[in-house]
């Protein structure tokens, strides 16, 4: 399993990236070898408004169908529409080509509440 160390991590299998006020992000490689091969996502629009904890798309695998749970309340800024025609992106190259939005971050110390990727590690191999 591929962690990278310089991330954060959500308990519904999110990791974050963080970029100045902004944050990228994007489901595990935990989390898309549990899935399957993915054959879509649902993606928000841009400028819609997340809220964290809370559902802002889908991730659909021949397995199930999974909700995407925003780690971090904000406003969609960009939206990775390569996965639209290449969904397997999030299967390839979960934490680069698979990245699925980017929000612009309205309470920062909400990334505080995340896990390291340590804390993530601990929490899935349990």
């Amino acid at each position: 399993m591929n962690t990278p160390k310089e991330l954060r991590y959500s308990k519904d299998h999110e990791w974050i990236k963080v970029e100045g006020n902004k944050v990228r992000v994007g489901i595990t490689d935990f989390a898309q070898s549990e899935l399957g091969d993915i054959v879509f996502v649902e993606l928000p629009e841009v400028d819609d408004e997340i809220t964290a904890d809370e559902s802002f798309g889908s991730v659909e695998s021949v397995k199930t169908v999974s909700e995407l749970y925003a780690p971090i309340s904000g406003k969609v800024v960009a939206v990775n529409e390569n996965l639209d025609d290449d969904p397997q992106f999030v299967n390839e190259s979960p934490y680069e080509n698979g990245w699925i939005i980017e929000v612009e971050v309205t309470d920062t110390a909400q990334l505080e509440q995340l896990m390291t990727a340590e804390q993530y590690e601990e929490m899935v191999s349990k």
